[in-house]
């Protein structure tokens, strides 16, 4: 007879290597993680890193409108100022007490708003990514006021800027300053009409004291320094060369009667002259 052979089969399940187990917790934890992200995304919530138009940056982290505005969440500046975002009220609260009213769209501050400063300043005008861009006035907590336009927060271009002792400049700014042509009426009635570099006078202009005295011609750094025609109340006439607000150079001088001196003056006295008169020294 021929041999029968039996064959058994071990009934015991085969065990799992560690390396298996840990590949399906990893795939388990990565799906779980895709269903979270996809359930924040689909929520609106979202993580943005953005920069603005001062040259700073900002991140947000929230929900998002169906416009990609921001709607609920907080933002972060790299200068360690952190805010609160409400879409729904319009407002954005900071962590330095300033408060922001008005439209929020893209980044933040865009559009038409108010922004109230911790120290009491206030702003009221365009905005734009996120900074103060456009037309607006600004309303210092001293009393003084400007209003114009601004670009990254500064002021630039034409604008008017109000002291709150009642001095008031009428002309063009650059990176915050007087730059360009103005007029500056201070509060004395005294006037200037003319040029500025970095809020000093500079250039040609002509100033009109309150006493009634005129000066037209050339300042360099804030003085009268050049060539220019200084007019006194009394008729008193004097054309010709100013170094540091005094009749300096070649120059001539009338006064009323119609007497003429023709000369070199040094520092308001005349040192050299074609016709004196009697005249020793003529002072301002």
């Amino acid at each position: 007879a021929s041999p029968v052979w039996i064959f058994t089969m071990n009934s015991q399940p085969k065990k799992s290597s560690p390396f298996n187990v840990l590949l399906a917790v990893i795939i388990a934890a990565a799906v779980c993680l895709l269903i979270v992200i996809l359930c924040i995304y689909f929520s609106g919530i979202r993580y943005l890193k953005l920069s603005t138009s001062d040259g700073g940056t900002v991140k947000y982290f929230g929900k998002v409108d169906s416009d990609g505005n921001l709607s609920n969440g907080k933002l972060y500046y790299s200068d360690g100022i952190t805010a609160d975002v409400d879409g729904a009220k319009g407002t954005i609260t900071y962590s330095n007490g300033d408060i922001y009213t008005g439209s929020i769209t893209g980044l933040g501050k865009d559009g038409v708003g108010t922004l109230a400063y911790a120290n009491g300043d206030i702003y009221e005008g365009d905005f734009k990514n996120n900074s103060i861009e456009g037309y607006g006035i600004f309303t210092f907590a001293n009393g003084d006021r400007y209003e114009g336009n601004f670009v990254a927060g500064a002021k630039e271009g034409e604008g008017t800027y109000t002291w709150s002792d009642g001095s008031v400049y009428i002309g063009e700014f650059s990176a915050n300053r007087k730059n360009g042509h103005g007029k500056y009426t201070w509060s004395d009635g005294s006037v200037y009409d003319g040029e500025y570099v970095n809020d000093v006078k500079e250039g040609t202009g002509t100033f009109v004291f309150t006493n009634g005295d005129k000066y037209v011609g050339d300042f360099k750094d804030d003085v009268r320094t050049g060539y220019g025609t200084y007019t006194w109340a009394n008729g008193e006439i004097y054309e010709g060369e100013f170094l540091n607000n005094k009749l300096h150079g070649e120059g001539k001088y009338t006064w009323p009667s119609g007497r003429v001196y023709t000369g070199y003056f040094e520092n308001g006295v005349i040192v050299r002259a074609t016709e004196t008169e009697g005249v020793t020294s003529v002072t301002e």
